[in-house]
């Protein structure tokens, strides 16, 4: 296989949550690789910046969009917008999500429904409005950027998992209904990666991490971009529905013991 298989120049992609973090990474790869991309999140002083650093370097093109994904009418705007500047959307990367810490006895119900409403509404409302676009258009490829507490779950984050398990079998489900379409949805699960949110919460940083060392369990977001480029490419075609985990080395039950 040629590096051709792995070539996304001339795509035109959506990356929601796309400010920090992973989603930022991503939107920063598929541009270093000849893709236009749409970065956007609730706030639009927070994707300027991202779309400045892209267009400041050779490559794609970056435009930066304001858009809420709880909100229908928000979505709507961002796809005339990316169409009218780009055209036809090929890549929608679902990656804007929240999550806080809470036992599940003082968990109320709007801090329940937020979470929901974000990670699983959200990736309803993107999907179910980029989709139709891209099945007007005779395809595209829908990446939905999960977690491994959707598989393992994460105590004191029970709506977070919940949401993230039902992402992982909507992509499951997703991609046998829509290949009819030629639109291919599959995820990705990264475990512990080294983001601002990693760092506020553990004190870890991407400076922190070998990258040669295999016996690691933290990441970098641009090991999962990685990956997401992967899933757009050509050299993915007969790849659906799969969420692809991105976690190092492999979290075994609590019996066993790392190292002995």
């Amino acid at each position: 296989m040629t590096n051709e298989a792995f070539d996304i120049t001339g795509e035109t992609a959506v990356v929601t949550g796309s400010s920090t973090g992973i989603g930022r990474a991503i939107a920063e790869r598929y541009a270093e690789n000849g893709v236009d991309v749409v970065v956007c999140s609730r706030e639009q002083e927070n994707v300027d910046p991202v779309a400045d650093t892209i267009n400041d370097r050779d490559g794609g093109r970056a435009l930066a969009v304001e858009c809420d994904i709880r909100e229908w009418d928000t979505i709507e705007a961002l796809v005339e917008t990316t169409e009218a500047e780009f055209g036809p959307i090929d890549v929608l990367v679902n990656n804007a999500g929240a999550s806080f810490q809470s036992p599940f006895e003082e968990l109320s119900q709007n801090g329940w429904r937020t979470i929901v409403d974000i990670n699983l509404n959200g990736l309803f409302n993107c999907s179910r409005i980029v989709g139709e676009r891209m099945i007007e258009h005779g395809g595209g490829t829908i990446l939905n950027i999960s977690s491994v507490a959707g598989r393992d779950g994460a105590p004191q984050m029970t709506p977070y998992a919940a949401s993230k398990a039902g992402m992982n079998n909507l992509t499951w489900t997703l991609a046998y209904e829509w290949a009819k379409y030629g639109v291919r949805v599959n995820g990705i699960a990264p475990g512990l990666v080294a983001t601002e949110g990693l760092q506020s919460q553990m004190g870890i940083s991407a400076a922190d991490i070998d990258v040669e060392d295999v016996d690691r369990e933290i990441g970098l977001p641009d090991e999962v971009a990685t990956v997401a480029q992967f899933l757009a490419s050509p050299a993915a075609r007969y790849i659906l529905g799969q969420t692809i985990v991105v976690e190092g080395v492999p979290r075994l039950p609590r019996t066993s013991h790392h190292g002995d």
